[in-house]
């Protein structure tokens, strides 16, 4: 599928932020997926990953969330203390800042207008893409977060969620220890919530990247991909 992409720049925090957005090269209306970054920043495997979700039939953006904090942030996945202390000035609340600023570029798209918005992210991205349902309820019509360290802390923030979500984890993953999946599993069972999750038996952290030899894990990533595109198919 041909692919129309282009960088912009949203209006966010009284600044600019930065922001990736790639769809279907054919025009009309679609629903739109965010696809939130890992710790290393909005890098060209981030793009990557928002061009296959653009395959699926979306427009895709990808909004560069560490625009605040100047030039240069991102981290090649070999600095990955750089990308942790990249992460750690990130702050909740100019995040979200951040995404109603996204969310409000999509609506004023005649491409998109008010059709279905959905979430994604990866690592880092994952957990905000769980915060985002939590504290924007009704903005977003389905989330699926990948492998995202930190969302155990915002289970007692899952109450307002109000829409699908399907969740990626590989049962190896260092920094996301297994009960921790049973704790989110636990309560979005009890709150009722309209969920799924995936835990990949022999998956770590960042299964599903390619460039990252080490972590990548073929099969896990096939499936995940495969059912996140049919999560969206029934959602958005």
């Amino acid at each position: 599928m041909d692919l129309r992409r282009e960088r912009t720049l949203i209006a966010s925090g009284g600044g600019r932020m930065p922001a990736y957005v790639t769809r279907p090269a054919a025009g009309g209306p679609r629903s739109a997926v965010i696809v939130l970054m890992e710790a290393f920043g909005l890098v060209p495997n981030l793009e990557k990953e928002a061009d296959r979700i653009a395959r699926m039939g979306y427009v895709a953006i990808a909004p560069d969330v560490y625009h605040r904090q100047g030039p240069g942030s991102t981290a090649s996945f070999d600095e990955l203390p750089k990308a942790i202390a990249l992460m750690r000035k990130l702050d909740d609340a100019q995040f979200l800042d951040d995404l109603r600023a996204t969310l409000a570029h999509l609506r004023a798209s005649p491409e998109v207008g008010g059709a279905p918005i959905g979430v994604t992210g990866f690592c880092m991205g994952g957990r905000l893409s769980f915060l985002a349902v939590c504290e924007l309820p009704g903005e977003l019509r389905a989330c699926a977060p990948f492998y995202g360290g930190g969302i155990g802390a915002l289970l007692g923030r899952a109450s307002r969620i109000r829409c699908p979500l399907h969740l990626f984890f590989g049962q190896l993953d260092f920094f996301i220890p297994e009960d921790e999946v049973r704790r989110i599993d636990e309560t979005l069972r009890t709150l009722g919530c309209d969920y799924a999750i995936d835990n990949y038996p022999g998956a770590v952290h960042g299964f599903c990247c390619e460039e990252r030899r080490e972590s990548y894990h073929a099969a896990a990533a096939k499936d995940a991909w495969a059912k996140l595109e049919a999560f969206f198919a029934r959602t958005l």
